[in-house]
């Protein structure tokens, strides 16, 4: 076990994990495995056996607001395909969370007492990351690949990777990832709806945490593309890789935890 603090995901986030420190990548030659490298992000992405739990600050900008800032405690168990986000700030909304055991997602209001259906779509308490940026995810299973093409952003050359969705599950029909040609990076991935109607970016800031064998993304900007000039910026502290109790993956720890 290990753990990492005071030191700046989604789960989108996790997909940088072990790629740091390790040589390119096989599926990065001249002409790319474009399966290869999606396999390579998955798998970068999947905590496997182990356990996850991290502190995410998101502060949102929206015009003519002050900036308001939501935090969230993150609980993941991966080969049960289990999640729980605990939201701790604002006050008035401290006590709330979310969980999700297979395909069912629970949302728990401390205020009621109460358990209503929700989905990992559902946006975190207006902010522009969704229950599903937290969890473990497969670009591999869930999208098939529509084309490719390569590309530069800032010092790095690319592979630009357009992905059409497998199923409706999923939170953006439409992706553009744009991936370092050198590691399996991702840069920038630019959200759809299905008819190619641009809903959300997010770029991955060059900020890192070590926790483990995993290296984790610590900071995120993600743009609504939809409401102007509203974004959110997320960053990951208090990172742990490791064995969780299995209270926190109960609706009985919701109940408790305010």
């Amino acid at each position: 076990m290990h753990r990492t603090t005071n030191t700046r995901p989604v789960a989108l986030a996790l997909l940088l994990a072990l790629a740091l420190s390790g040589a390119a990548s096989p599926a990065f030659a001249a002409t790319p495995d474009l399966k290869a490298i999606l396999k390579a992000m998955d798998d970068l992405s999947d905590m496997g056996k182990k356990d996850y739990s991290a502190l995410y600050d998101i502060v949102s900008e929206k015009p003519g607001e002050k900036p308001s800032t939501t935090q969230v405690k993150i609980f993941r168990r991966d080969d049960h395909d289990q999640i729980v986000i605990l939201i701790q700030k604002p006050e008035a909304n401290k006590g709330q969370g979310y969980l999700k055991i297979d395909d069912n997602v629970w949302f728990y209001d401390p205020e009621s007492g109460n358990y209503s259906h929700s989905t990992m779509k559902e946006n975190v308490n207006g902010s522009e990351a969704k229950n599903s940026d937290f969890k473990k995810f497969s670009y591999a299973t869930d999208y098939d690949i529509e084309r490719s093409e390569e590309g530069k952003l800032g010092a790095f050359q690319t592979w630009v990777i357009s992905l059409v969705a497998k199923n409706n599950e999923v939170s953006y029909q439409r992706i553009k990832l744009t991936v370092r040609q050198d590691k399996p990076l991702p840069l920038k991935e630019e959200d759809f709806s299905l008819n190619g109607k641009p809903m959300r970016t997010t770029l991955y800031l060059p900020t890192y945490i070590q926790a483990g064998d995993k290296t984790i993304p610590a900071k995120m900007k993600m743009i609504d593309e939809v409401n102007k000039g509203e974004q959110s910026v997320i960053t990951i502290s208090d990172v742990f890789v490791g064995k969780l109790d299995d209270k926190y993956f109960q609706k009985t720890f919701l109940e408790s935890a305010r």
